[in-house]
């Protein structure tokens, strides 16, 4: 009997690409603006969150929620909720990043508690991992990158592919930069060749360092997203 090599490649990525233009149709329908942040793990991402929902619902008066990834556990989605974030848990059981039935499920699950069209703003906290949640469309706006200072300026030499495919790119733990060699002036260079486009914001995202920035640059996509096209 001959050899046969069977892809499952394309079958699982031309499915989910179908659910992504389908969420993505539904998030516009009834205006909910769709973040998916990604990094590796303790970048920060919770934090960031958390802090990010802080400034846009005091300032903008916007109402965020959070779909929380993990292979296990449900800490984060319990520090949202305490935080009055409605939070939706998935749990992977070993898979390295998220796919737009997951996501379907949990856009199922707000709806029938709170209404859709009652959120602004759904945070996706991906799995973290540095390679496989690029290639998983999930519906959303906007792709955010977080790189922490501690974990080194040499990370989108190793990983391009992730800071390409962002929108946006957040170096988080600034205020800890006197601790660590991050070559500031290195990693920007490799960032203008690998995705010159996407703009760029340093902050803390527990001490709020650039962190108004940040949101009001969000504040600003959001607005443009809801805004008809001439």
């Amino acid at each position: 009997m001959s050899e046969h090599t069977i892809s499952l490649e394309q079958p699982i990525l031309s499915r989910n690409e179908r659910l992504a233009t389908e969420l993505r149709k539904r998030f516009a329908e009834t205006g909910t603006y769709v973040v998916n942040v990604l990094s590796s793990p303790g970048s920060g991402k919770s934090s960031t969150i958390l802090a990010t929902n802080e400034r846009l619902r005091d300032t903008f008066g916007l109402t965020c929620a959070v779909i929380e990834g993990d292979i296990a556990s449900d800490v984060d989605a319990q520090l949202m909720k305490e935080a009055g974030m409605p939070a939706i848990q998935i749990n992977t059981g070993g898979l390295c990043h998220l796919e737009g039935n997951m996501i379907g499920q949990a856009v199922d699950a707000f709806d029938e508690a709170v209404g859709l069209e009652n959120i602004d703003v759904i945070f996706i906290e991906n799995v973290g991992n540095l390679v496989c949640p690029v290639d998983f469309d999930l519906g959303e706006n906007l792709c955010v990158m977080i790189l922490s200072v501690p974990e080194g300026d040499d990370k989108p030499i190793k990983y391009p592919g992730i800071f390409q495919h962002a929108g946006v790119l957040l170096l988080n733990k600034i205020d800890v930069a006197s601790a660590f060699d991050f070559d500031f002036e290195g990693y920007n260079r490799v960032l203008d060749d690998l995705n010159p486009r996407a703009p760029r914001f340093e902050v803390s995202a527990t001490k709020g360092q650039g962190m108004d920035a940040w949101c009001d640059w969000l504040a600003g996509e959001i607005e443009a997203a809801r805004t008809p096209q001439a």
